[in-house]
Order: C-alpha cells, then sequence, then structure tokens
C-alpha cells in the first residue's frame, strides 16, 4: 500500500469525523457520508467523493455548506493528520448510493410483481401423481 492510499483512507475517515461534528452549517445534512477520498502522489491535491442521501435542494444545500466551509476542513485537516501541507481538497457530489437504493427498490417492485403475476389463485389445485404422465 503506497503513501497516498493510507494518506486517502485516513483522510476519509477525518473529512467523516469533521463533517459530522465539527461542520456546524443548518444546510448540512445529518446524512451525509465521505465515500472516497482520491489523492494525488504529492498529497497536493484530494478528490473526495461525498454521499448525500435527499432531494436535489439538500444535495445542493450541503454542496453549498460545504464549500463555505472548505477552509476550515482543509485546515482542521491538516492540523489532524499533521500534513505538512494542506491538500487543496475537491469535492464532488457522488450520487452511486442513492443509485443503488433505487435499483434495490426496482427490483423489489419487480420481484413482487412477478410473484404475484404467477401465484396460484383460490381455484388452483395441484395436480395428483395419478393425474401426471409420466
Amino acid at each position: 500500500m503506497q503513501r497516498a492510499d493510507r494518506v486517502a483512507e485516513a483522510m476519509r475517515d477525518e473529512l467523516s469525523a469533521i463533517l459530522r461534528q465539527e461542520v456546524r452549517d443548518p444546510r448540512l445534512p445529518p446524512l451525509v457520508s465521505v465515500v472516497e477520498v482520491r489523492v494525488s502522489r504529492d498529497l497536493s491535491h484530494a478528490r473526495v467523493f461525498l454521499s448525500v442521501l435527499g432531494d436535489e435542494a439538500a444535495r445542493k444545500d450541503a454542496g453549498a455548506a460545504i464549500r463555505s466551509a472548505s477552509g476550515f476542513i482543509r485546515r482542521e485537516l491538516s492540523h489532524r493528520l499533521r500534513l505538512r501541507i494542506a491538500p487543496e481538497l475537491e469535492f464532488i457530489l457522488d450520487q452511486s448510493i442513492e443509485r443503488g437504493i433505487r435499483l434495490s427498490g426496482l427490483i423489489d417492485e419487480t420481484v413482487r410483481q412477478d410473484e404475484a403475476r404467477h401465484r396460484p389463485g383460490p381455484d388452483h389445485q395441484e395436480p395428483s401423481a395419478t393425474d401426471r404422465k409420466e
């Protein structure tokens, strides 16, 4: 595991804690998750992928809140990780978790419809062993 990978993992953990405990912006919904952090080799840049559960307005509000607090987040992160250079953070809203939830719901609905379509009615009787042709 390279140093950039270890730093990215530590950044993900610390960013989650900072967003959850330190950022006091009412626009930031409680369900914000740091999905992934990708760090450049020289540790000067980091892409932070965030998931925000909620509607489009909640995502926009979360983006505005994070942009507003980005200087604080960057400073706090470099303090906690004891980095000489505070990486420039690029926050990207990732919708993969929401897409997964929506797809899971669609699959569940399709399974329910399929089961209802193939469910035998009240007049249905299973054929007996003598009725079956061998």
